[in-house]
């Protein structure tokens, strides 16, 4: 019984841990940026988007599909970061439990 319970705090300090590193994470941001910075977007560590800039020289009406193409590429390069700090942040945890990484 004593072996449960040690499991039991073992797995609430755990959850207590990666709460915290979650918490941490969302409050963190990165960058992707394409075009040259031309166009930047800004990403949390939960991979929420908080802003997308344009460079005003970036928009020439003549090839919108460039911009479209430049922030497609910011928005993933902003999105390839997150994940990346994810994996930094929770991987020790998920280690801990026996997981493979990104399964968290």
């Amino acid at each position: 019984m004593g072996n449960q319970q040690a499991m039991m705090r073992q797995a609430q300090a755990m959850m207590k841990k990666m709460q915290k590193a979650q918490d941490e994470l969302a409050a963190k941001t990165v960058t992707g940026s394409a075009g040259g910075g031309m166009v930047e977007a800004v990403v949390n560590g939960a991979g929420e988007f908080q802003s997308i800039t344009i460079n005003p020289d970036a928009v020439d009406p003549d090839d919108v599909e460039m911009l479209q193409d430049m922030v497609v590429a910011a928005c993933n390069e902003a999105v390839r970061a997150s994940k990346e700090l994810e994996g930094e942040m929770m991987g020790g945890i998920a280690g801990g439990l026996g997981l493979p990484p990104g399964l968290l």
